[in-house]
């Protein structure tokens, strides 16, 4: 008997390309762009892959009721409308298209600076409504600007490649990359403040996570030139709106570009008052080209995974032998913590890592648990994401070294440590307990024990009496709620940590009222 094709649903509009590489790959291919969750849910049962843009929501209930699904592709980078964990219980593939959109992206950017620094929207308009003003849109020159790129994954790098094509001086900022790799591509590597005092234009390619939300406000604005631009075509809320639009407003930066917006579909926001402020919406990946290029990675990868060949650009767990994951599946998410714990606390110390294995997860294979800890310590920095499939090959395009290290000692309990060294050398250690999850237990020679995970304040300090109640008054004070907290300390009246979790994110002004009571050395805020 002939054995039955295999079949492909596709529930977003995807490029004919990719519509046809499937069918030439022997799938039978459905294209149904008009399903609810409901409609999903029935049509799925019947299908052996699944293929998404950003509109379908492919939810627990979707995955569940896919009785036949192997693998679900999403035609882009981002994979926030996939519910990966239900996947991966399923044991299905998900696999994107991370690098498909990188010169639509990068050139978008490019063409949001030049049209800041010649006023080409402004100028089409006054033109259009019958005005010939040359003198008011009288623009700048990029040649020998500097360009400040925070971000220098795919798409920053490509941006910078292309300003230094317009001989542009180009400085960066990112935390996972060395200053050997910034002088091969020839970028000077700054802290982030210093960029924003030293830039002409600045460009973001982030993700948006708690550590990138708002990270461009009104104490950033102060720093910039007022001749300065900022564009953003990464992701909406890296830069706070309100702030924005009163810098521009008083003429504390000269304009922006923005491609993204916090709230989208964005038509009602009084940025859209300001003419030095240049708006599109979220055009990054609409090229004919990135469009291709998403479908045909994304069918290359269905195709092959359906005939059983392995994927190139799979996003959740990669292959394991059952045995050995029945002993390390447990600690997958403790490494992954403690490695997004390092990289929030310690991210100047990530050049050269060394994975510790204690007790009895020193028998096994733990590869999967350190590409764990290497996704937890990548993924909350980059604007792509990573996983557990990735991690290590980010980790590597970085020049960050990682070494793992087996200690067998007999009767010793399960722990995992990360040792960094970079400007300075910090260590964490972890363990899981059953009945309570993972646990820190080792914060640079502080002993502690507490829950590792959720929101998290660590408050190095000097072992005095009265800072716990102190910190405990400002947490009440903005109704944030204490869930766990525990102290380390080297000695009496020497230094210590504070640990909290805490039920909900404390504001900008709590962590600043923390920071000046007498005693404390930093406060630092940190989501798992």
């Amino acid at each position: 008997m002939t054995e039955a094709k295999k079949r492909v649903l596709i529930s977003d509009p995807v490029a004919q390309e990719g519509i046809k590489l499937l069918e030439d790959g022997g799938l039978e291919v459905v294209v149904n762009t008009k399903l609810d969750e409901e409609g999903l849910c029935e049509e799925i049962k019947d299908f052996d892959a699944l293929i998404v843009r950003s509109g379908t929501q492919v939810t627990k209930k979707v995955i569940e009721s896919g009785t036949r699904l192997k693998i679900i592709g999403r035609a882009g980078v981002g994979v926030d409308n996939v519910d990966i964990p239900a996947a991966t219980n399923r044991g299905i593939v998900v696999v994107n298209s991370p690098a498909g959109n990188t010169f639509a992206a990068a050139e978008l950017t490019i063409s949001h600076l030049l049209a800041l620094a010649r006023n080409l929207p402004q100028a089409c308009t006054s033109l259009k409504e019958g005005r010939w003003d040359r003198k008011k849109y009288t623009g700048v020159e990029v040649r020998k600007k500097t360009l400040g790129i925070v971000g220098l994954g795919k798409i920053g790098r490509t941006v910078a490649t292309i300003a230094q094509g317009l001989s542009m001086k180009v400085i960066g900022y990112d935390p996972f990359i060395t200053k050997e790799q910034g002088d091969s591509l020839g970028i000077r590597l700054v802290e982030l403040n210093d960029l924003f005092q030293e830039s002409d234009f600045i460009t973001f390619h982030l993700p948006l996570n708690s550590q990138t939300k708002n990270m461009v406000s009104t104490k950033e604005f102060a720093l910039m030139k007022k001749t300065a631009y900022l564009i953003n075509v990464a992701r909406g809320g890296i830069i706070d709106e309100k702030a924005l639009y009163h810098a521009v407003k008083n003429g504390q930066i000269a304009g922006a570009a923005l491609d993204v917006f916090e709230q989208e579909p964005c038509t009602d926001s009084p940025l859209l008052e300001l003419e030095q402020i240049i708006v599109t919406p979220h055009l990054g990946a609409s090229t004919i080209e990135a469009q291709i290029n998403v479908a045909i990675d994304v069918a290359e990868d269905v195709v092959g995974f359906l005939n059983g060949r392995p994927v190139a650009h799979g996003v959740n767990m990669p292959a394991i032998a059952p045995e050995v994951f029945a002993n390390v599946a447990p600690f997958i998410g403790t490494a992954e913590s403690l490695g997004s714990l390092f990289g929030q606390l310690f991210p100047k110390n990530a050049s050269e890592l060394e994975v510790i294995y204690r007790g009895k997860l020193s028998n096994f294979d733990t590869s999967i648990l350190t590409s764990s800890l290497v996704k937890g310590l990548l993924s909350w920095g980059l604007e792509h994401p990573v996983t557990l499939v990735n991690a290590m090959l980010e980790a590597k395009a970085r020049g960050i070294k990682i070494k793992e290290v087996k200690e067998v000692q007999n009767g010793s309990a399960d722990l995992i440590a990360i040792r960094g060294r970079g400007k300075n050398e910090h260590i964490l250690g972890a363990t899981f307990v059953s009945e309570l999850g993972p646990r820190l237990l080792n914060l640079d020679g502080f002993r502690v024990d507490i829950e590792l995970g959720g929101n998290m304040l660590v408050v190095p300090h000097k072992d005095q009496p009265g800072i716990i109640g102190k910190v405990g008054m400002i947490l009440g004070d903005h109704n944030v709620n204490i869930g766990a907290m525990d102290v380390g300390r080297k000695g009496q009246g020497q230094e210590a940590v504070m640990l909290l979790v805490i039920d909900q994110p404390l504001p900008k002004e709590g962590l600043a009222k923390i920071s000046q009571i007498d005693g404390i050395y930093d406060v630092l805020d940190v989501t798992l």
